[in-house]
C-alpha cells in the first residue's frame, strides 16, 4: 500500500519538461535579457538544479539556471553577480539575492539565476560569487547533474522534497539530494516506500553528523550550509514522520 500511495505522488507531482513547457518558456523569455547583459561573453544559459537532475516536483516547480560566462570575462565575480542584478531591475523583474543565485519570477515559475565565470576553456569547472560571504566558490554543475542522475535516487528525492516543503523546513535541494544518495547507498530494496522510510531514518539520527561534500570541489562542505539548530529541526520533523501511522500522515 505505501509504494502504491507513494507512486501516486509521483505521478501527480510529474513535471514537464517538454519543450512547451513553463520552464522552457521562462529561458526563451530570460534569454534576451541575458545575453543584452553579458553580449558575447555568455556562453550560454543552460537549465540546472532540480530541472535537470531529475528531482523536481510540480507543485515546487522552480527552474535554476547556469550561466557560463567565457573565461576571459574581465569583470570581476562580484561585479558578475551584481551587474546581472542590476540587468534584471532595469528588465522590471524584483530580482532577489539568494547567495551565488539571483531569484525572480516569470509567470508562474520562480527562476534562480546562477552566473558563474568558466576558470580554464580546458574544463566546465567554473567560479561563482558568494554574496553572503562576499567570497567566491568553485564548481561544477553539469557533475552535480551527472551524480544525482547516475545515482537514480529522483523518486525518493522527489517524496523527500515534498516532505520537507510541507513541513517548512530549510533544507537546500542539493545538500537533500546527495544526502539522499548517502542514505541509501548500501540500501537495494525494491520497495519505494522502504527506501523513503530508510532516509527518514537517517535524518532522524544521523544527519547533524553525516559530512556532506560537494561533488564537484571536495573543499566546500555541503552540510556546513545549516546550523546545528537547523539539522536538528530535520532531525525531530522526520523522527515524528517515522512515528506515523500511515503515510497520509507523512506526505501528502
Amino acid at each position: 500500500m505505501g509504494d502504491q500511495y507513494l507512486n501516486a505522488i509521483l505521478a501527480r507531482e510529474a513535471v514537464d519538461t517538454s519543450f512547451l513547457s513553463p520552464a522552457f518558456s521562462a529561458k526563451a523569455t530570460l534569454t534576451p535579457v541575458i545575453n543584452a547583459w553579458g553580449g558575447p561573453l555568455v556562453q550560454s544559459v543552460s537549465p540546472s538544479g532540480s530541472f535537470a537532475k531529475g528531482t523536481a516536483n510540480a507543485s515546487g516547480t522552480d527552474l535554476d539556471l547556469f550561466i557560463s560566462l567565457h573565461p576571459s570575462t574581465p569583470r570581476s565575480l562580484r561585479d558578475i553577480y551584481l551587474t546581472l542584478f542590476n540587468a534584471l531591475m532595469d528588465a522590471g523583474y524584483a530580482a532577489r539575492k539568494q547567495d551565488v543565485s539571483l531569484g525572480i519570477r516569470v509567470g508562474l515559475i520562480d527562476v534562480d539565476l546562477v552566473p558563474g565565470k568558466q576558470q580554464t576553456p580546458l574544463t566546465t569547472d567554473h567560479s561563482l560569487y558568494r554574496s553572503r560571504a562576499d567570497t567566491w566558490t568553485k564548481t561544477n554543475v553539469q557533475t552535480h547533474i551527472d551524480v544525482v542522475r547516475a545515482a537514480g535516487r529522483q523518486p525518493e528525492t522527489r517524496i523527500v522534497k515534498l516532505w520537507r516543503d510541507q513541513n517548512n523546513l530549510d533544507f537546500p535541494s542539493v545538500y537533500l539530494e546527495l544526502v539522499v544518495i548517502r542514505a541509501l547507498q548500501l540500501n537495494f530494496s525494491a520497495s519505494l516506500a522502504e527506501r523513503v522510510w530508510a532516509v527518514l531514518q537517517f535524518l532522524s539520527a544521523d544527519l547533524a553528523a553525516a559530512r556532506i561534500v560537494d561533488p564537484a570541489n571536495g573543499s566546500n562542505v555541503v552540510s556546513d550550509d545549516l546550523t546545528f539548530v537547523q539539522k536538528l529541526a530535520i532531525e525531530r520533523t522526520a523522527q515524528v514522520s517515522l512515528a506515523q501511522q500511515t503515510w497520509g500522515n507523512i506526505v501528502k
